[in-house]
């Protein structure tokens, strides 16, 4: 009897030390951008919003199509307000941006011109599909 008691309170310790483990882990999220300028201002809007929120997410945002053109140098959202600092500020708080090559190359578009905090990707489905699939991360479409 002693020896049950002894072997259920080391499974119950070690279940309560995994689910505290578990508590703890960050939460990692893919945000999706595929839309352009408008869908681009949403996300960084929810993105500062989540963070405020959860300061230990991991956060990466894949882009493709017209979800690129926001981290293109120089663009500016709908009150003309650049990029650039809200994309730096974020990179600096562990945001990464990711960018499609595929659709560079169809667009023609030099990755020189991206935002340097911008990291070229061979496929923005593909990577969206294999941060779910492979790395467990929570998918969100602002």
């Amino acid at each position: 009897m002693k020896r049950l008691l002894s072997t259920l309170l080391a499974f119950l310790a070690l279940g309560l030390w995994g689910a505290a483990a578990f508590a703890q882990t960050p939460i990692k999220v893919v945000y999706h951008l595929s839309e352009g300028i408008p869908q681009a201002s949403r996300a960084i809007g929810n993105i500062r919003n989540h963070l405020a929120a959860d300061p230990t997410a991991r956060i990466v945002v894949v882009t493709h199509g017209l979800g690129i053109d926001f981290l293109i140098d120089g663009a500016t959202n709908q009150m003309e307000q650049p990029f650039a600092g809200s994309v730096a500020d974020l990179a600096g708080k562990g945001v990464e941006f990711r960018v499609c090559n595929n659709t560079l190359v169809a667009r023609k578009i030099d990755a020189s011109r991206l935002l340097m905090e911008s990291k070229v990707v061979p496929s923005g489905v593909a990577e969206v599909a294999k941060l779910q699939a492979r790395e467990g991360f929570v998918y969100l479409r602002p």
